[in-house]
């Protein structure tokens, strides 16, 4: 094994830049799925509290498809039928070409799609944690409700949703590995072709493993980070 690390060098013949670069794509992806998951999460939470029928049932069928089914067979289905529906309207126009989606904006809308059907459950669920003397007081102070929002009940809303965004967020790192499947090379799929080529498996799954850990080690303390500033001002018991 020893004499083999050379192969995660950034020498010639080593795989140490593909291996960084994979991981950083894997970043990228992660990160922007998370973010957009915030707005669909944001949008299914809005619609669970709402105190109208048809919002509340769109947005229970939405958690509940999406947390439901496979996280590979949503990819799969964004990916394919996309590609499919694109084809359809370039064939309307003349075309006889087959038109296949971006790897990575589909990977990005998959991950945001359900990652947004688990952050709308957090943000749903914080919101309730919040103190209903909260409401009071900032009515109390005549606040609009957008100020209210802003100043009186996102801060407090984001004190209680982020350890479950935490648990969202090494959910998303984690399947952005499914998202190879559809083309992507990322991190999962560079140390798979690197395996491969090499005829060494568990020295390139161990180090994609080891950049996984090193990414979710320090993604988690930025949370931790986050957390302690939302709780600042907080008697801790």
């Amino acid at each position: 094994m020893l004499e083999k690390m050379y192969l995660l060098g950034f020498a010639e013949g080593g795989w140490g830049t593909a291996l960084l670069g994979a991981a950083a794509v894997t970043l990228f992806l992660s990160v922007l799925g998370f973010l957009l998951g915030a707005v669909f999460g944001a949008l299914g939470a809005s619609g669970g509290l709402s105190s109208t029928r048809i919002p509340r049932s769109l947005a229970s069928a939405y958690g509940t498809i999406f947390r439901g089914v496979p996280d590979l067979l949503t990819i799969y289905l964004f990916y394919y039928g996309g590609s499919v529906a694109l084809t359809a309207i370039a064939r309307s126009f003349g075309s006889e070409d087959f038109v296949g989606l971006p790897s990575l904006a589909t990977g990005i809308l998959a991950m945001g799609i359900i990652s947004g059907a688990y952050q709308a459950e957090v943000y749903r669920g914080a919101y309730l944690a919040v103190e209903p003397g909260q409401f009071d007081a900032a009515k109390a102070l005549a606040l609009s409700r957008m100020q209210m929002l802003r100043f009186v009940i996102i801060p407090q809303l984001l004190r209680h949703a982020i350890p479950g965004l935490s648990n969202v967020w090494q959910l998303v790192l984690k399947d952005s590995a499914l998202i190879s499947v559809i083309g992507l090379v990322e991190l999962m799929r560079q140390a798979q072709v690197a395996a491969g080529s090499t005829r060494e498996p568990f020295l390139f799954y161990l180090a994609a493993a080891s950049l996984y850990f090193v990414i979710a080690g320090i993604t988690g303390q930025v949370f931790r980070v986050a957390e302690d500033r939302a709780s600042r001002g907080l008697a801790h018991r």
